[in-house]
């Protein structure tokens, strides 16, 4: 029996039934007994008992002799990720992507504790499972790095789309992904995941990408009533102005936001250029997922590329409803490849107004 709990004497308590189970202090009083899953027989719990009861100082260590693989359904948004809207800047979808980031295997601080046994053990390591940001955005970096170092032409901004349009949105049993932050467990906004879980191999050939350039971030930049010498604050050039301000930036996703105090129907139209990476000539056909209560338009449906790095504009459309519920409806807008393999995908959120901080 394994309570969390510092006895100074830790002998074999409980005899019953051909099993006898040894107590082993590990801290708080506050928590229950639990029982181990494989108790120990006669034979080898009366070898512990002599050892723990004859030893000043006795040690034990646990091997793990099994690794299991392909847990499902995974993977799944963590209760504690933070979720958009983006106060900062709410016409982009926050978050892009999501990436492995709870209970990772990290190096850690050498003679540093990672952890207690109470409030008077404390284990050092040089290694420990943590969660965060901290251990996503490794991944995420990496994964980058690997991007970068096969396509050292792509911008950041390309690299960025091939990451979001190639995300997978679906756990291993071939569902979409679930919020572990709802107590329903529903399957998981944008908000809460971006595109979807972050695939290496398939951001290595994305077929289109929407890149961006340093004039398209200083129209969004006009677009935030910056000064002319804010702006310049961030370039450091004067060479820019706001005579074209625009809040589109090419991003490879759409969020709409619709206030839910206007009754009429609302519209919301956005532009986007996408360039060609794959091999050659190619042809993508439009296929949408219409958000709950709104309408998704794409004009045109058909985009026709006659050589790689050739790009095509399109418009989006949304038609925003005020009857929502309190929801927070998406779709997506996805680009298929005809007799090839690529689909380029995008979210698509209609999203009440959120308070914008700057």
């Amino acid at each position: 029996m394994m309570d969390r709990w510092i006895k100074p004497d830790p002998t074999v308590e409980i005899e019953d039934g051909g099993w006898r189970l040894a107590r082993l202090g590990l801290g708080n009083p506050n928590w229950k007994p639990k029982y181990l899953g494989f108790p120990v027989g006669f034979g080898p719990v009366s070898v512990v008992s002599s050892y723990v009861t004859s030893n000043k100082d006795p040690k034990a260590s646990i091997k793990f002799q099994q690794t299991i693989l392909g847990t499902m359904p995974a993977p799944a948004v963590a209760s504690y990720t933070s979720r958009g809207p983006s106060p900062s800047y709410p016409g982009v979808l926050k978050p892009d992507i999501m990436a492995p980031g709870s209970l990772v295997l990290a190096a850690y601080i050498p003679n540093s504790y990672a952890a207690s046994i109470g409030n008077y053990i404390f284990l050092s390591s040089n290694f420990a499972m943590l969660s965060g940001t901290s251990m996503a955005c490794p991944h995420a970096s990496g994964i980058v790095a690997l991007l970068k170092g096969a396509h050292p032409e792509w911008s950041a901004a390309a690299i960025r789309s091939a990451l979001v349009t190639t995300a997978n949105p679906l756990d291993n049993t071939m569902k979409p992904i679930r919020d572990n932050g709802d107590v329903s467990l529903s399957f998981a906004s944008p908000l809460a995941m971006g595109a979807g879980q972050i695939d290496p191999n398939q951001a290595l050939d994305p077929g289109l990408i929407y890149d961006a350039t340093p004039l398209d971030y200083v129209n969004l930049l006009c677009t935030m009533n910056f000064t002319q010498k804010q702006i310049m604050t961030i370039t450091r050039s004067k060479s820019y102005d706001c005579s074209n301000p625009s809040a589109d930036l090419n991003y490879p996703s759409f969020i709409a936001l619709c206030d839910p105090n206007v009754s009429k129907a609302t519209f919301k139209v956005f532009s986007r250029t996408v360039t060609n990476v794959g091999q050659g000539s190619a042809t993508y056909k439009v296929k949408i997922v219409q958000p709950e209560g709104s309408t998704i338009t794409v004009s045109p449906k058909v985009l026709v590329f006659g050589k790689t790095y050739e790009k095509q504009t399109f418009s989006v459309t949304i038609n925003c409803s005020s009857n929502n519920n309190g929801k927070v409806p998406f779709g997506e807008v996805v680009w298929i490849e005809e007799n090839g393999k690529h689909k380029v995908r995008s979210p698509v959120v209609v999203s009440p107004v959120p308070a914008v901080t700057y």
